[in-house]
């Protein structure tokens, strides 16, 4: 797969697992798709380990544990479908991996502009309004030089 391949499936994969399932139910239920397919590995409930660096740059820390749902799928013609959702919503997780191959195959146009973009629109929405309240909660710490030292 090349690199713009690549990264252009990164992208869709990001957005089929951080949007809201429901918006993503929604979705799928719309197209009225019914493709089909098997799975390669049913949904599964996991942990992941997340690790973080101090200030973005630093040392490497073990932040926690995150629970993960994945599932491989396989259409008939073929595409696989991957999905690594968090959380343990297993409906999610395979309706991910099955427009995950459906994005493979000659219908991508079609999904990414019926579903992938709206849904990457209530994600960047959604990312706003959190902003907006975050910032109206920004406190500027200061302090005052006393003079003592002198």
């Amino acid at each position: 797969m090349e690199t713009e391949q690549r990264t252009q499936r990164q992208k869709w994969m990001a957005v089929l697992a951080r949007c809201d399932h429901r918006s993503l139910a929604n979705g799928w239920q719309q197209l009225g798709l019914e493709p089909s397919y098997h799975f390669v590995r049913e949904p599964e409930i996991g942990l992941a380990q997340v690790r973080a660096r101090m200030g973005s740059t630093g040392s490497q820390f073990n932040i926690g544990d995150v629970t993960m749902t994945r599932t491989v799928i396989q259409l008939d013609s073929g595409e696989l479908g991957y999905s690594y959702i968090t959380g343990r919503d297993k409906y999610h997780s395979e309706i991910a991996a099955v427009i995950d191959a459906l994005m493979q195959t000659s219908m991508q146009s079609d999904l990414h502009h019926r579903l992938i973009n709206p849904l990457n629109a209530d994600i960047a929405k959604q990312e706003q309004s959190r902003a907006k309240q975050v910032s109206a909660s920004k406190v500027d710490f200061f302090t005052m030089v006393r003079g003592e030292d002198e």
